[in-house]
């Protein structure tokens, strides 16, 4: 009897590449739902005529965003996302609109006087992301080069991985960009204080120039009519 060596369509498949053909489809299905709904969640924060649905729409750019980094494998900068933006940035610009009455409209009435110079800046960002897309798919060998390579989640966590960079290659960057927040801050609590004239503060200069003949004071009260 000859024994007859099955082909390679009629060998039942791996079961662990069916499930990795499996978990690629679902992350390529996922991406693309989180993708659609971050852009056009974004369109409708530019377009929404209340600004409270903006800053809703907002967060649920956050979110999507947050999935988007889940998928790559960056589940770290996701919940910072999350907590930072959505806890706290997007709550905050939602309390300011809902507290303060901003009227929106005389904000809107000059908005073509900006339109401009908002349209050379975007048309600057559209062609940097040009550049850096077109330059890796043409060379994809200058994009390798460029980026550092990242290590194995089993050898290296993936925040362990960020703080190696963040606090070692780029550790100079860091801390510009902390000493520009810092800059930021003091620059906007200066532009927004205003001394009100009937608030009674203390002032440490007068209170130690003082002398005893300016702090007390001697009343000489008359017999039977008191203070």
């Amino acid at each position: 009897m000859s024994s007859q060596v099955p082909s390679g369509r009629d060998t039942p498949g791996c079961p662990g590449e069916d499930e990795k053909g499996t978990n690629m489809g679902l992350q390529a299905l996922f991406f693309y739902i989180f993708a659609f709904v971050a852009v056009a969640s974004a369109f409708m924060v530019i377009s929404a005529r209340n600004p409270v649905h903006s800053v809703l729409f907002l967060i649920l750019v956050f979110f999507n965003a947050a999935g988007l980094f889940l998928l790559m494998g960056a589940e770290f900068l996701a919940m910072i996302l999350l907590v930072v933006y959505v806890g706290a940035v997007a709550v905050l610009f939602l309390f300011v609109v809902m507290m303060l009455d901003i009227d929106f409209s005389e904000l809107r009435a000059g908005i073509l006087e900006y339109a401009p110079i908002g349209a050379l800046i975007g048309i600057i960002l559209a062609a940097e992301l040009i550049v850096v897309i077109g330059g890796s798919v043409i060379s994809p060998v200058v994009a390798k080069s460029v980026a550092m390579p990242i290590p194995a989640v089993t050898t290296r966590t993936n925040t362990a991985a960020l703080g190696d960079v963040l606090y070692t290659n780029y550790v100079y960057f860091f801390e510009i960009a902390g000493l520009v927040l810092l800059v930021a801050m003091i620059g906007a609590i200066v532009l927004t204080l205003r001394h009100r004239t009937h608030v009674r503060r203390q002032s440490i200069p007068q209170q130690v120039a003082r002398t005893p003949a300016t702090a007390v004071e001697v009343v000489k009260v008359k017999p039977g009519q008191g203070v």
